[in-house]
């Protein structure tokens, strides 16, 4: 062929250049372990449309689970265990005194006792001890194991919170939520497979809490911001004002088409498969995310069972995206840290728990009501606690007051309902103030492994290979608690 003219932008006329040499190497040793994570049979099964299998098609765990979803109700900013569900009657009599421990170490230096404000009175057949501020999550404490026995390793939001969501206070790890959803995929693909949903925007750390890490993309929460309370709000762009479903069909089938030839010559780069599934998936939830984030089509009664407020109505979504299939929803009390009382503890605990004590409530009868609660977790708690000492005068955040509690993670609580767990059962124990876990003691990491093993998993099982080793939620550490469970 005479080299004049000769085409020498067709790409398979050129030999390959060092860029693409590398590229494509690179690229198939990340297309390994992708093939690892989507079932074999799946892929047969997809024939020519391979490259688009759904890697959140429904799949088996380990072992047979306990439970099949989880519903985390994130009590953002760290509410106080001795105000909630750890009752410390010594607080009571050493009041206004330095409480009697060897080195003693808090976040902000105090050392002062503190009382609670609030009644604990004992509640169910199990006898439990719960805060007059919970008095409707009270009534279900039979189906509840209170962990009172938490520890985390900082007294710090921004790492607590990492620690919690994503197992690592400091590196880019995927969330919890990821993991679950990229080890069991989701019943209801016109859904997302994880939602996070938080009033007012987005928490300290944005969407890290949420994030999927290393993990590919789809396995990502979504955020919904449940202020909004219309269906165009909450999901931006759910709905094309110009175009039906038919013909968005068809557009996007033609995209789906020039996106696979694109993804089959880049070979498969990970972020533009996951673009090619956020097309899909945004297709499929305009009809399904109407229906579940629509509170009005709950009976009247339901929705006086749950309350009014922000925080009720977004409780419910939770119950009815988990009824239609999404495999984790994650319900944070408020952006930035409401539960952060660094004064004003009394006002501001009982005004906190006053938005979200009836809808927890509701939210864990109306699971059992509908058979949902025996393979649903439901879990309560924050990154961390707060002390059973007063917080000091600091300028800034509590200046001239001294009526609150500072960060707390020697210490704190938790607890978890439904999903194979033993219910009216308390675990482990902090010492008589309140201030330190000392029996039976469970660390966040342990917490996370109970988690994944009521879902089915070994915790050290589920691992995904990154940067030449393989990762789990839990890192290196963690332990199953066999004693929460039924």
């Amino acid at each position: 062929m005479d080299p004049m003219n000769r085409n020498y932008h067709d790409r398979r006329e050129l030999p390959i250049s060092r860029r693409e040499l590398l590229q494509r190497s690179g690229m198939g040793m990340a297309s390994l372990g992708l093939g690892c994570m989507l079932a074999s049979q799946e892929l047969e099964a997809a024939g020519e449309n391979r490259l688009y299998t759904n890697p959140l098609s429904p799949r088996a765990p380990h072992f047979a689970p306990k439970a099949k979803r989880v519903i985390h109700l994130f009590m953002n900013g760290g509410p106080s265990h001795v105000d909630t569900f750890d009752p410390k009657p010594m607080l009571d009599k050493l009041h206004g005194k330095k409480l009697p421990i060897e080195n003693l170490r808090t976040e902000r230096k105090t050392d002062t006792a503190f009382r609670s404000p609030f009644k604990f009175h004992r509640r169910g057949q199990s006898g439990i001890e719960v805060s007059e501020l919970f008095s409707n999550v009270a009534e279900s404490i039979d189906d509840i194991a209170v962990i009172r026995s938490m520890y985390a390793d900082v007294p710090n939001h921004e790492p607590s919170l990492l620690l919690l969501n994503c197992g690592d206070a400091r590196q880019v790890r995927p969330s919890m939520g990821s993991w679950i959803t990229y080890g069991l995929g989701t019943e209801n693909l016109n859904l997302p497979g994880f939602i996070a949903m938080c009033p007012g925007g987005y928490p300290i750390q944005e969407s890290q809490n949420w994030q999927s890490g290393f993990l590919p993309g789809i396995f990502q929460g979504t955020h919904i911001d449940t202020k909004h309370s219309r269906i165009d709000k909450l999901i931006e762009h759910i709905r094309n004002p110009d175009l039906s479903l038919t013909s968005q069909r068809e557009q996007l089938d033609l995209l789906k088409q020039l996106n696979l030839k694109h993804l089959e010559q880049r070979g498969r780069e990970a972020p533009l498969e996951s673009r090619i599934q956020s097309f899909e998936l945004a297709y499929r939830m305009q009809i399904d995310a109407s229906d579940a984030f629509d509170v009005s089509r709950e009976p009247k009664s339901i929705r006086e069972l749950y309350g009014k407020g922000t925080q009720a109505r977004q409780i419910l979504i939770a119950r009815r995206l988990i009824e239609r299939g999404v495999r984790y929803v994650q319900v944070w009390h408020g952006a930035g840290q409401p539960w952060d009382n660094h004064d004003d503890i009394e006002k501001l605990h009982a005004r906190l728990a006053g938005q979200c004590d009836q809808a927890i409530g509701a939210l864990l009868k109306d699971l059992k009501s509908r058979g949902l609660l025996e393979d649903t977790l439901v879990i309560w708690g924050g990154e961390f606690g707060r002390t059973p000492t007063v917080e000091l005068p600091k300028k800034g955040s509590n200046a001239g007051k001294i009526n609150g509690r500072a960060h707390h993670h020697w210490g704190y609580t938790t607890w978890l309902a439904g999903g194979g767990v033993r219910g009216g059962y308390v675990h482990g124990a902090t010492d008589d103030f309140g201030f330190r876990a000392v029996e039976k003691r469970v660390h966040v990491h342990d917490l996370q492994a109970t988690i994944l093993h009521l879902l089915g998993f070994d915790h050290e099982k589920l691992t995904y290979r990154h940067a030449g080793r393989d990762f789990r939620l839990t890192d290196v550490h963690g332990k199953v608690i066999h004693d929460l469970i039924a």
